[in-house]
């Protein structure tokens, strides 16, 4: 007998399969400096794996969506991890530097079906209201992933070696299809049939693009989560590589981050159905962007050492962790009947934005942490223009 949709279980699976996204990237950070030297490449060749792997999850889930409309959740949801195991095995056994980015783009293709359908398994059992508190509970619990996947990538790249990194994705890989398959029933119970229909699907798409309320919480969500990937795509070359950092020490780091983000979930959590989407998400604002702006400002000034970085980075991560589950509660929630599509729009949005970051972050270089932390300064603005131009009806 299966567990309920909305047990304690069910809750546990659907945060680890949203972590998948984060796994595959966080867990690959340390090795980086270590790719460079095995295939001999530059810092921005180096990049281009962790971007790559962006643009698959971004385009991945403009189909993913649409499909579990169409289909059910379920059965996309056991195709695409099977994808994602099969590739993560073909990373770890490729020793060409062209075939490593492709299975990367095929491990993400894999891996997008974990967050777009996890979201939207959520909006199908809990609904509109209860939706923004789950995402925040569930984000606190998935914040164990980041902070303990670099330490785990650290330890693998120092000892065993970094094509271990993706033998163990694989067994994550395995054991999600085996819960999926064994625990999950379908939670889509309005199967639509024109869903996939190209003339329906844009139109969908159209619809929600136009619709300025989701508009607007789209392009906040993933400003807020530019800034996240800002830091994830620079931090290693930087803490590593500028300031000497080991690999292990460089995942405690990480840590100290994503403790400020497992803070501002938290309060999330507590807090959203008391003060509403719309507080919340100012909250988070201001403190995402002055803890960026004084990092910013410290590093212009010549401030040295990790602290200066990890400090405010670690404040800019409390403002997302009010920020993110809010603004994804706010976009998905009104679109019921499509909230696949919706989540897919929105993830692809999110991860398009994150991956041009990193590709510009990687373009600059890790002779100092400014473009990093200037990357992180920016992307707040977005968002902080993005939240401006909400109607006053978007109240949440």
């Amino acid at each position: 007998m299966r567990p309920r949709p909305d047990s304690l279980v069910i809750a546990a699976l659907l945060t680890t399969l949203v972590a998948l996204g984060p796994l595959s990237t966080d867990m690959y950070l340390p090795t980086l400096p270590s790719l460079m030297r095995a295939f001999g490449a530059g810092i921005a060749p180096a990049q281009f794996t962790l971007s790559i792997f962006l643009i698959g999850f971004a385009f991945g889930q403009l189909a993913v969506g649409p499909l579990s409309d169409r289909f059910g959740r379920r059965p996309v949801l056991i195709w695409g991890i099977t994808l994602y195991t099969a590739a993560s095995i073909a990373c770890a056994c490729t020793d060409d530097f062209n075939q490593l980015a492709t299975a990367r783009l095929f491990q993400a293709l894999g891996a997008c079906c974990g967050p777009v359908l996890g979201r939207a398994i959520v909006r199908d059992v809990y609904g509109h209201e209860r939706a923004a508190r789950m995402y925040a509970y569930m984000a606190l619990a998935m914040a164990a992933a980041p902070a303990v996947a670099p330490m785990i990538g650290g330890f693998l790249t120092q000892w065993p070696g970094w094509r271990w990194i993706f033998l163990v994705l694989g067994l994550i890989g395995a054991g999600l299809l085996v819960a999926v398959a064994l625990m999950l029933t379908e939670t889509n119970t309005n199967l639509n049939s024109d869903a996939v229909r190209p003339g329906h699907l844009l139109a969908n798409y159209a619809l929600l693009i136009k619709d300025r309320g989701y508009r607007c919480y789209v392009l906040c969500f993933a400003g807020v989560f530019s800034s996240l990937f800002t830091f994830i795509s620079g931090s290693s070359f930087v803490l590593i590589d500028r300031y000497g950092l080991s690999p292990v020490m460089y995942g405690l780091c990480f840590g100290v981050v994503v403790l400020g983000y497992m803070v501002g979930n938290f309060a999330s959590g507590r807090l959203t159905q008391r003060l509403g989407i719309r507080r919340m998400i100012a909250l988070g604002l201001w403190v995402g962007s002055l803890a960026a702006m004084l990092g910013l400002g410290l590093t212009l000034a010549g401030a040295e050492g990790v602290a200066a970085i990890v400090g405010p980075v670690a404040l800019v991560m409390v403002g997302a962790g009010l920020v993110l589950p809010n603004a994804l509660a706010g976009a998905v929630g009104p679109f019921g009947d499509m909230a696949g599509t919706a989540s897919a729009l929105l993830g692809f949005a999110q991860m398009l934005l994150a991956a041009l970051a990193g590709l510009i972050v990687g373009h600059f270089g890790s002779d100092s942490a400014v473009p990093m932390m200037l990357g992180i300064a920016l992307a707040n603005l977005l968002a902080v223009v993005a939240y401006r131009g909400l109607a006053p009806e978007h109240t949440g």
